[in-house]
Parts: C-alpha cells; structure tokens; sequence
C-alpha cells in the first residue's frame, strides 16, 4: 500500500504511524524539503545484494552514525540478489529498520532487481481453470524420455515422463495434486505449444526483462511521462533543495530515454544536476565495459555538464579524476580521458555488501578499491560539493571537492 499526503508545508516536521483503526505502529518523524537551496548531506550506497541482513546492515548503520542528519539515502541498484524473494527484501527493510520510515529513498534498479524468465519459468491452467506458476526443477533425457521435475509456488512437487515431441508418458500423484487432473486425463495429451489441458505456456512469452514485483509497491517514486510503461518509477527525477536527482533505467529502453533524459536536463532549475544509474559508462572489470549505455548517455551528459554520476553494479570502487588515459581501451574515442576538465563530471563505482570483485582495469580511475565494503555522504552547500568515501568500520578511504565557477566547468579538487 501506499499513502500521498498532500498540502505539506516545506521544511516542517511531521509526524505519522500506520494502522488498520485498532492495530498500529510505533509515531515516525519526517522532515518536508525547504523550499531554498539549504544545505544537506545524502548517503550513496552501491550494491547491497548479498548476505543483506548479515553483512549489509553494520555498513548502514556506520554511515547512519556517522550522518544522523543525512535528508535521504540513494541506492545505485542491486538492493537485492533474487529480484522477487519476499525474504531477500524484508532483510532488505530490516537493515535500515526505523530509518526507512524517517528518511525518504531514492534507488535505481540494478540488473538483480530484474526478471528474464526462462523456458523453465512456465504457467499452467488447472483442472478448475486457475493459472499456477510453475518452475521445471530438472529436466534428464533417459533414452527418448524426458523425466520433468517440477514445483508449484506452495512447494509442492510433481514429476511426469513426456516423450521427446511433447505427449505425456506418465504423471505422478504430485502432479495429479497440483493440477486437479487425474492421470489418465493427462496421458497421450500433448503438453508444449499451449495446449489443452494444462495450456503450458511461457510465464513470459516475449522475454521481455520485467522489473521485480516489490519495486513499485514498495517505493513510490515520481510518474512522469517516461518513453516506455516499464520505465515507470525507475526513470525519474527529484529536486531537492538545489539539486535535481535523476535515476535512469540502465537495464532497459536505453536508446528511448535519451529524449526524456535531454529534456529533464535542458529544464532543470536547480544548480547541481547528479545522476544515478546501475551500470557505470566506466567499469573497473575488463569483462564489463557497457559501450551502448557509454555510447547513448555520455554526450547527453557532457552536453549539459552534468555535476556528479553515481553507480554501482561492478563490486568494486572507482573514481575519475584527472589522469592521463589516452591508451586505455575503455574511453570512447574522442575523449582524452574518463574525468574532462573541459566539462567536469565526476564517475563514480561503488559498493557495500559483501561480494566483491577485483579490479582488471582500473588506470583511467583516480581513485580505486577492491574486497571492500563502503558507503559515501556527500554534503552539498551552494556552490560547494563534498564527498567523501568511508570503509565499513568509518575509516576514510576517498574524498573530493567539487566547487561551482561562473560559466565555467566544476573545479575538482582533491584531498
């Protein structure tokens, strides 16, 4: 479920629980934005995903402690591994427990908040005319025979022989369970292709890539008018209090948001401009250079000088500043280097669960980590951008600063 309130005045605190008229939780805070460009800090996380409740959750709470004041935090995709595991997300809520219900979030969608059902991912049609996920838990060839293994959504299991062009053999009790038919209401009937009396069909037909069921119900980010429906509340934009932070969908529909991208920068009001998407234009993997998003994004973002890019997806940590890179293969050509002093945006990769990759090509990065979990507080006060990069214990590991200079690129300074 979800609640819009309406008619809230700016920078006020409110107060709120949630319950059915006689059951109810615990009063929550929140703060509405100011209407003026005051100073705030954001916590970004990369991916969390993995091991979420054990490992995860202690990063949270360091960056927590270490921004008790932190307006909101930002979660560059792969919030969790399985995109529609009901445990996987409540772990996921559970880490940050009361802070969710305090401090709005702002997330992006990784690759793992998506599904790309396979032939193995089915549905059927029951005896009393329901329609049953199904999933094809193996599947061993024994002489002609296909030996099916198959699990309902209740857990219940089944197995049938089916000949090689799709005529059922054979079906045990369990299937009889699962479907309401008898056995020798299955037998000699064909089951591929649709057809009666199970209707076996693909869960999805066109494999079309489909963001997880917990997204929207879950988050209730700004609809605006995106190029494509799947893109609804994974490509948006906030303004908050000087700054428009805009998700883009890395996963899908890449060429068609380029228009919806052009227009949410050529509109924007505000002085910073930062952007969060799951797969960065720069990887630190070889085996993970994502040329078509590069190729689509990046002159839209030079275009318009976007201030500060935030991603995950690559388990590791990178961030451009400046280095020469003109030898290095994953820089377009036309491009000196990953960080343009010329235009000013600054990359960065990052994560904070617990699986981590290590780094195969780093050199156009200023700034690399690997086997380490992170979490980053950028603090924005007008024309000044602080970030900086904390190991899971609090221990500094990267900062910079960005500051802002009329009619001129952002100047980078290190620290």
């Amino acid at each position: 479920h979800s609640v819009t309130f309406k008619n809230l005045k700016p920078n006020t605190l409110y107060a709120y629980r949630v319950g059915d008229g006689v059951n109810w939780t615990e009063y929550y805070h929140f703060k509405t934005a100011s209407s003026d460009e005051e100073p705030f800090s954001f916590i970004y996380f990369g991916d969390a995903q993995n091991e979420v409740k054990t490992h995860w959750s202690r990063v949270f709470r360091e960056a927590f402690r270490d921004a008790p004041r932190a307006a909101f935090t930002l979660h560059a995709g792969d919030l969790i591994d399985i995109h529609n595991m009901d445990s996987q997300w409540g772990e996921w809520h559970q880490g940050p427990d009361w802070v969710n219900g305090t401090i709005p979030v702002i997330a992006t969608p990784g690759n793992h908040e998506y599904q790309k059902d396979s032939e193995s991912k089915r549905i059927w049609t029951t005896k009393d005319g329901r329609n049953i996920n199904i999933d094809i838990t193996s599947l061993d060839n024994n002489e002609g025979v296909l030996i099916v293994s198959i699990e309902d959504p209740e857990g219940r299991e089944g197995v049938m022989r089916v000949s090689e062009v799709g005529i059922i053999i054979d079906a045990d009790k369990g299937i009889e369970t699962i479907t309401g038919f008898q056995k020798d209401e299955l037998v000699n009937k064909l089951i591929l292709g649709g057809q009666a009396p199970l209707y076996d069909r693909l869960r999805n037909p066109s494999n079309i890539e489909i963001v997880s069921n917990h997204w929207r119900p879950q988050f209730s980010f700004p609809i605006q008018d995106v190029p494509d429906e799947r893109l609804k509340e994974t490509t948006y934009f906030i303004d908050y209090q000087g700054v428009r932070f805009i998700s883009l969908d890395s996963n899908i529909a890449i060429e068609q948001q380029k228009s919806w991208l052009r227009k949410a920068l050529r509109d924007n009001p505000n002085r910073w401009t930062i952007l969060t998407f799951h797969h960065p234009l720069y990887s630190p993997a070889s085996s993970r250079d994502n040329v078509a998003i590069r190729e689509q994004w990046k002159p839209i973002l030079d275009e318009f000088r976007v201030d500060l890019v935030l991603s995950g997806h690559d388990h590791s940590y990178s961030r451009t500043g400046f280095v020469d890179t003109k030898s290095i293969k994953n820089v377009p050509a036309g491009y000196k280097q990953a960080y343009d002093p010329e235009i000013g945006t600054v990359h960065v990769v990052s994560v904070s669960g617990p699986k981590l990759y290590e780094i195969t090509k780093g050199k156009f990065a200023k700034k690399l980590g690997e086997n380490t979990q992170l979490y980053q507080i950028i603090d924005i006060e007008k024309n000044n951008l602080r970030f900086r990069a904390f190991t899971a214990t609090g221990e500094l590991f990267d900062e910079f600063l960005l500051q802002k200079q009329s009619n001129k690129p952002n100047k980078l300074i290190e620290k």
